[in-house]
């Protein structure tokens, strides 16, 4: 929690210059002089899996402008001179007094009860707390979350809606940085929380701008996003659909998932179906976030003094979507939108294995069970009688085991917590393998061929384990072993 380490400057730029990775040191530099972020390869607390393996200490702006002040900075022309910083003889000494403690923090819960599968529920939340004012960061979010509930509760008091499943309302605290409060929460109940918490609707930053609008999402939910987008309006009488996606939704606003957003730990760490989404600017970046001007009226000229408008729609959004999950009989997931992203994966392996001999495997049998279980599940969906209450859970629960099936059941969370073979990371995921495979093919040293086809078969393995989840009974599998 307190140290003081001192590196020759040469040697620091020489490392990466030679694009060495044995620095025991580093610097991370946030954007703002206001405030500070954080080093954590993740989210959570600073026992939650994630840090890096060498000393890191952020650092704002503000001291990176001092440091490059007194060390003099030379720019050599791109030519493939080398850039020089400072003289042979610089020293950078940083002393760090940081000082870990405990800190209580709460998260704050509202549910309506499911009328018929009281246990089964979508979690919609929002932090609440942010460094700074924090009005692009929480307070809209928060906002929306609270006019959800309270619309909601009001639609089951007093107009006779009767959701067949629960939604969980939930304030997070400790959002900056690290998402903490969320992260915490699916650590604690990881066990239970899959089996029950079937998608995840998160509401951070959901107003930044206004010229765009951008959804990342679980594959599962993909056509639940277009639908909704199709329903909901926008301005002049014109669906979401027609303003943003202009007939096609991936090009135009369906993104990835990234690490930093608190919806990515619920599907890649606990399998649980997530969302985020934004109304942003055609710069695609708010600066402000995690400082002192994060305020109503720098929002309010990001958005050109159309936030209210704007978050209005956002809680149209997450309100349609939220009721079409807790209302329909079946669950409205799209299970063959992962056998696509399989496929391309998967080929581009096989493609790669072609160019590196020392490598004998060539087929993916797991890729064809999924196929065929995805749309063995999809025949019993047109043929399900929806009547049948019994049926409709069986069918949801093997809805539900498709996101948490691709965990990896081979890596253990506390050094692979984001275990998800194809949104997660690490070298159990199909992009590992990918990447393991351009190491061999350029003689990387630290490639192994044991290792991949180890790696290799355990992938196979989980992707067979998720076919056999949605197959459902032991008497509708067929497989070859």
């Amino acid at each position: 929690s307190h140290f003081n380490h001192v590196i020759k400057l040469e040697d620091f730029i020489s490392a990466m210059i030679a694009g060495q990775t044995c620095l025991n040191f580093c610097l991370s530099i946030h954007p703002s002089s206001l405030n500070v972020s954080q080093v954590h390869m993740g989210s959570g607390d600073p026992y939650t899996p994630g840090l890096p393996k060498i000393l890191a200490q952020t650092i704002p702006t503000s001291m990176a402008d001092g440091i490059l002040k007194e060390l003099g900075v030379i720019t050599c022309p791109m030519d493939g001179v080398v850039r020089k910083l400072g003289g042979e003889g610089d020293i950078i000494k940083v002393d760090v007094g940081n000082v870990l403690t405990e800190k209580k923090i709460s998260n704050v819960f509202g549910v309506i009860k499911g009328f018929v599968d009281p246990d089964r529920y979508v979690v919609i939340g929002a932090q609440r707390d942010a460094w700074g004012p924090g009005f692009a960061a929480s307070t809209v979010g928060t906002s929306v979350l609270v006019e959800l509930a309270r619309s909601i509760s009001d639609m089951v008091k007093n107009d006779g809606f009767k959701p067949r499943r629960s939604i969980v309302f939930v304030s997070w605290t400790a959002g900056e940085y690290g998402n903490v409060g969320a992260t915490e929460w699916l650590e604690g109940y990881l066990s239970s929380l899959s089996l029950k918490a079937f998608a995840y609707i998160n509401l951070d930053a959901v107003v930044t701008g206004q010229d765009r609008f951008k959804v990342a999402a679980s594959p599962l939910m993909h056509s639940l996003i277009e639908s909704t987008m199709r329903e909901v309006n926008f301005r002049d009488s014109r669906s979401l659909y027609a303003q943003f996606a202009r007939s096609n939704l991936e090009a135009n606003v369906l993104q990835p998932l990234q690490m930093n957003d608190a919806a990515y730990p619920f599907v890649a760490f606990s399998g649980i179906p997530s969302l985020s989404f934004r109304f942003n600017s055609d710069r695609d970046h708010y600066s402000f976030f995690g400082t002192a001007l994060d305020t109503q009226d720098n929002l309010n000229t990001a958005a050109a003094g159309k936030v209210p408008e704007l978050a209005e729609v956002a809680t149209r959004f997450a309100g349609h979507m939220v009721l079409r999950l807790v209302h329909d009989h079946l669950l409205r997931f799209d299970l063959k939108k992962y056998n696509k992203i399989i496929k391309v994966q998967v080929a581009q392996i096989n493609g790669k294995i072609m160019s590196v001999r020392r490598v004998s495997v060539f087929v993916f049998l797991g890729l064809g069970s999924y196929g065929r279980a995805s749309h063995d599940l999809m025949t019993d969906i047109q043929n399900s009688n929806l009547d049948d209450i019994e049926m409709c859970r069986i069918i949801n629960d093997r809805i539900m085991a498709v996101e948490r099936s691709f965990l990896s059941p081979y890596v253990s969370p506390s050094d692979n917590p984001f275990r998800h073979i194809l949104l997660g990371s690490g070298a159990h995921t199909l992009k590992g393998l990918i990447n393991h495979l351009d190491a061999l093919r350029a003689d990387n040293p630290d490639a192994d061929i044991d290792a991949f086809r180890n790696q290799f078969a355990l992938a196979t393995w989980t992707i067979q384990g998720c076919a056999d989840s949605l197959a459902g009974n032991i008497w509708s599998l067929d497989n070859e072993i």
